[in-house]
């Protein structure tokens, strides 16, 4: 088991727990532009704080105790955890949150921690993760949190439209080709070397278990919400007119 430096164990809890915080941030304000009071917007804010801080420390415990390190409890862990959120979106007060004005470009402000993926570069240089995982694993969650606020600025805006579904698309990509490269070079269904045994042990079990389900219904609230939105009219053109000489 390798235990890296403090600082790598900072920079991998400072993401999953921006990201979460950004989080209900972003539903809180959803909930008073959806015409909630501050009280039941703070109070959803804070219960999607405790589901998400609770998950987080739960999934802390587990991969702890090394159980993360067979099969089936890592996959189990995160599909369960991404199930359980989708779930959660459909409860009227989340739902409605969620619809509220301007909610699309203000979802993608969560994905700019994923610039802390340059902790997959790191562990790649001390030499602890293959380049089969750690390159587009860091590379794409870097480009992702980079592009995150730029593209949340032009849906502000009103444009973007376009940018921002190749964003989601891009982010949702990065995610699965990750867990994939991870799942095959981490439980020898790849051989590699090293491996990368690392992500199914602190502190990196708690980026594919309990940040990248919360990245996905993040991606899916977006698309979702571009998708049903009707597109704005083009710009009328001048009829041409001709003069008689």
């Amino acid at each position: 088991m390798y235990d890296p430096p403090a600082y790598l164990w900072a920079i991998i809890i400072a993401g999953p727990t921006a990201v979460a915080a950004w989080t209900c941030i972003v539903l809180y304000g959803g909930a008073v532009r959806a015409g909630l009071s501050r009280r039941p917007a703070a109070l959803l804010a804070g219960t999607a704080a405790t589901v998400f801080g609770g998950w987080l420390a739960a999934s802390a415990v587990i991969a702890g105790h090394g159980w993360y390190r067979t099969l089936p409890w890592f996959p189990v862990a995160a599909a369960g955890y991404l199930g359980l959120l989708l779930a959660l979106r459909r409860i009227p007060v989340v739902a409605r949150a969620l619809a509220a004005p301007r909610m699309a470009s203000r979802l993608e402000l969560p994905h700019t921690p994923r610039v802390a993926g340059v902790a997959f570069l790191l562990y790649l240089a001390f030499g602890h993760l293959p380049a089969l995982f750690a390159l587009p694993a860091g590379l794409g969650d870097i480009a992702a949190g980079i592009a995150a606020p730029l593209v949340a600025r032009r849906l502000a805006q009103g444009t973007g439209r376009r940018a921002a579904l190749w964003f989601n698309a891009f982010g949702i990509t990065d995610l699965v080709v990750a867990l994939t490269l991870g799942a095959l070079t981490g439980f020898g269904l790849l051989n590699v070397t090293p491996s990368s045994a690392p992500i199914t042990e602190l502190p990196l079990a708690l980026i594919p278990t309990a940040t990248v389900p919360l990245l996905f219904v993040l991606h899916f609230t977006v698309v979702t919400a571009l998708g049903r939105a009707p597109r704005a009219p083009l710009p009328a053109t001048t009829p041409l007119t001709v003069t008689a000489e």
